[in-house]
């Protein structure tokens, strides 16, 4: 990758994403973060506030702060994870709520598994910060001193701590969660995680017993947690082994259930993996999925058939390449709805997603296409889904250039976490 777009990415990471969600997303008042922030920088505090909104602040912050090892990163991942953990978390039956209100009362009580998916990722990345700020502290006393005087410091959990909150909350996961029977993970239960007919994410999905993005999600997550775990306990430890376990039955059920012939994911479905109508052709998931899958095979080692995932993580990418990305514009579009219609809005998330699985699948290939795709994508981002006025990126861009006024700048699906994803994971793939 050229050097300058190496430069650029770091530049947007912490000058512009990084700073914009310190300065603009925490609520004081309520020590949370605004569920909604519109294209001024107003916050709407009356808003709810997801458990995927502030795991997405604590992932991101916990990754960054292991990258750069600035104070102010970790500081920002305590206080996602203060609000996380005294807000969200059932000190009753395990797990964390969907939502809270504003002022931090339980909202939606479901037990959603993409909620928790999304809590356990951030968790295994924040311990993962924990533990290097931790082994620094060990080697330099005058800087742990220095640490402890901050405002983050005086509440800041061990990485022991934190770790122990991962584990047990796998471990009900994979009690409460996952089918035994026919693989994977459903999709949500009630609040003491009995059976619910009530499951779906958004308004845009339907009910279902299982789902592609829930399963994805969980994958994602415990790629995450070995990793974590495997830093503190030891890559050979009993933890490392039972998640990789799950994990790799996870690449089976992606590869075998969620993939269909045409190389796009089937986004609902039955206990059985039986697809459920209507289904759209979701670019921005498949492209994500793809290098998520070969994060997740990396993660397991020996315990899955590489050759055969890297087949079908480089099938998925060609597709979307073919059908998803537009050449002349360099934008991803976002969607192929089940009459036929194409969606060719260019939502943040999709674009950061599709970079991301575009260099993957480049370097597993070395074909010039997959770059070619990475730096239009860019060029596309840097001159139409960057807010050059009032910070951050749009959510959604027409393909003609012109933002949707209509979509918040942030809020309870819209954060730090894609677009601060993919800067640092395209930097740390290049070594910088």
């Amino acid at each position: 990758m050229k050097k300058t777009v190496l430069n650029e990415l770091n530049d947007e990471l912490l000058n512009e994403i990084l700073q914009y969600w310190i300065r603009f997303a925490k609520d004081s008042v309520t020590s949370g973060f605004f569920g909604a922030i519109d294209n001024m920088k107003v916050p709407d505090t009356n808003e709810e506030r997801s458990v995927v909104m502030v795991s997405r602040f604590l992932w991101t912050y916990s990754a960054a702060y292991s990258m750069y090892k600035k104070e102010e990163y970790l500081e920002m991942a305590d206080y996602a994870f203060n609000y996380l953990h005294n807000h969200f978390f059932d000190v009753v039956h395990g797990g964390f709520f969907w939502s809270v209100n504003a002022d931090g009362t339980p909202k939606v009580i479901r037990k959603q598994i993409y909620g928790n998916a999304f809590a356990l990722y951030a968790l295994s990345e924040y311990a993962a910060a924990l533990y290097k700020a931790e082994l620094d502290a060990s080697n330099a006393l005058d800087e742990a001193s220095s640490s402890d005087k901050s405002d983050g410091g005086k509440s800041r959990k061990s990485s022991m701590n934190v770790i122990n909150i991962a584990w047990k909350l796998y471990q009900l996961l994979q009690d409460k969660a996952y089918d035994s029977e026919y693989k994977g993970y459903y999709e949500a239960r009630n609040r003491d995680w009995s059976w619910t007919d009530e499951t779906k994410l958004s308004d845009k999905d339907i009910d279902c017993c299982k789902s592609m993005n829930t399963n994805l999600h969980i994958m994602e997550a415990f790629s995450a947690l070995i990793m974590a775990l495997g830093s503190i306990f030891g890559k050979k430890d009993f933890k490392v082994i039972d998640v990789q376990k799950a994990l790799s039955m996870l690449i089976t059920v992606h590869v075998e259930c969620i993939l269909q012939k045409n190389m796009h994911l089937a986004l609902y479905f039955d206990r059985k993996w039986n697809v459920l109508e209507p289904n759209e052709i979701s670019y921005g998931h498949d492209i994500e999925s793809s290098w998520l899958l070969w994060e997740a095979a990396e993660a397991v080692g020996d315990m899955c058939n590489k050759k055969s995932v890297r087949q079908c993580v480089l099938a998925i990418a060609e597709v979307a390449l073919n059908e998803g990305f537009d050449e002349k514009t360099g934008g991803m579009d976002n969607c192929l709805h089940p009459d036929g219609k194409r969606d060719s809005d260019r939502i943040w998330w999709v674009q950061a997603e599709a970079m991301n699985g575009f260099f993957n699948a480049w370097q597993l290939t070395q074909d010039k296409k997959y770059m070619n795709a990475v730096e239009k994508l860019w060029t596309w981002i840097c001159t139409f889904q960057k807010d050059k006025s009032h910070g951050e990126w749009f959510n959604c861009v027409h393909k003609d250039g012109l933002p949707d006024a209509a979509s918040v700048k942030g809020g309870n699906w819209k954060t730090s976490y894609h677009n601060g994803r993919v800067c640092m994971e395209l930097l740390k793939r290049c070594g910088c």
